[in-house]
């Protein structure tokens, strides 16, 4: 099975901002991403949610709850109930520092079209649904109306890897990964990677501690999907998984990643090509 390359012309390793700058600003914010590409991060993740009134919003949780305040109208509603008039009227940004309170919830194509593709961008498609999702066909639809452009510095990534085969079957030229990790809410198999062979997935996202010499030979080696490692926030962490092959770090703290933001000169005598 051919696999869509993982951004072929951007340099590696890859680094994203987890949830933008989350580590300096609200998460999934403008103010987090714009952090980002100030400290010259060259990528970020976001996470996504299709509201009531279709639009894709960028929110990690099912519901604004932790980052807008249980008190707040309608935050502790799943998102997926919620027009996008009353997500946009939440403050985002309090909870982390009031100097933030202005910051409001974003759709999708407002983060794309500030950022790509400039920098690149791994969305991560936030659903339970196994069936009748109309999550991965409204990414898809989005990302072709935006253009090729868009499109060339664009991934997406799940936990739900019915959502990602969905989105593979609408877009099959965008790289998709699947996540997974030791938490006990998913399904055992999905906690070992094998949600990747039904979502037919090109590269792989497994939590930092799941990067196993095995998964490394397997997937990497074997099966030629890159890995992309989260969320690693320590410099000697991000170095040792590079060192061991990863092709990606997902990090809060990219402040904290200089010889990842800046490597190492050139020796002498050696080819700049």
């Amino acid at each position: 099975m051919s696999r869509v390359p993982l951004f072929p012309d951007r340099r590696r390793p890859l680094l994203f901002a987890h949830r933008g700058c989350s580590s300096l600003a609200p998460e999934n914010t403008m103010a987090a991403f714009r952090k980002a590409r100030d400290l010259g991060v060259p990528g970020i993740e976001l996470d996504v949610h299709i509201c009531a009134t279709g639009e894709l919003a960028v929110v990690h949780d099912d519901t604004f709850a932790r980052t807008a305040g249980p008190g707040a109208a309608g935050a502790a509603q799943p998102v997926e109930e919620l027009s996008w008039q009353a997500i946009r009227s939440l403050d985002v940004g309090s909870f982390f520092d009031p100097r933030f309170r202005q910051e409001r919830p974003l759709r999708l194509e407002e983060a794309l079209e500030e950022f790509c593709p400039a920098m690149y961008v791994d969305i991560e498609l936030k659903t339970r649904r196994i069936a009748r999702d109309p999550l991965p066909d409204r990414a898809a639809a989005l990302l072709k109306a935006l253009g090729p452009a868009y499109a060339g510095a664009v991934s997406v990534s799940s936990f739900n890897p019915f959502c990602l085969l969905a989105f593979k079957r609408a877009a099959p030229g965008i790289p998709a990964a699947a996540i997974w990790s030791a938490d006990r809410e998913l399904p055992l198999p999905l906690r070992r990677g094998l949600g990747r062979w039904i979502a037919r997935c090109d590269y792989v996202k497994p939590a930092h501690y799941r990067v196993s010499p095995f998964a490394r030979l397997v997937m990497g080696a074997w099966e030629q999907r890159p890995l992309v490692a989260w969320t690693v926030d320590t410099a000697e962490l991000a170095e040792r998984l590079v060192r061991q092959g990863c092709a990606g770090i997902i990090t809060n703290r990219p402040q904290d990643m200089p010889g990842i933001l800046r490597p190492p000169a050139r020796a002498t005598g050696e080819s700049r090509a």
